[in-house]
């Protein structure tokens, strides 16, 4: 077995799903929610992305075991939003995706808020107009 796969044994067999599987449904799940701006995955994530391979586990750590998994989120929120509120929202909507997509049971969702998101000046829109 893989060092990153989860296995589930069955009457016909095992079912494995990769830690990367668990991290792209929960930061797909994370960026569903108003107020979240980006994922926030470092150095290595930027170069990725100019480089034109969007990574959409970016921002997400996971930890599984057997049944259950730990989940790390580092997010960028929006200007304006109630950071709090945000980040409840988050982890509920990451808990409730990856247990009903994978059947793990979802023990921790930390959200770790890296940076806000300010929105672009008016600036563009007056110079359009000359």
């Amino acid at each position: 077995m893989a060092e990153n796969e989860q296995t589930l044994p069955t009457e016909l067999g095992t079912i494995k799903i990769s830690d990367d599987v668990v991290a792209i449904i929960a930061g797909l799940a994370a960026t569903e929610i108003e107020g979240v701006a980006a994922m926030s995955g470092g150095i290595a994530g930027g170069i990725a992305e100019v480089l034109g391979k969007r990574n959409l586990s970016k921002g997400v750590k996971v930890e599984v075991g057997t049944e259950e998994c730990n989940i790390d989120l580092f997010v960028i929120i929006r200007y304006g939003a109630r950071i709090p509120d945000v980040c409840w929202s988050v982890q509920e909507n990451v808990k409730k995706a990856v247990e009903s997509m994978t059947g793990l049971r979802v023990l921790q969702v930390n959200v770790h808020v890296q940076g806000i998101n300010f929105p672009q000046k008016e600036e563009a829109s007056v110079k359009e107009l000359e």
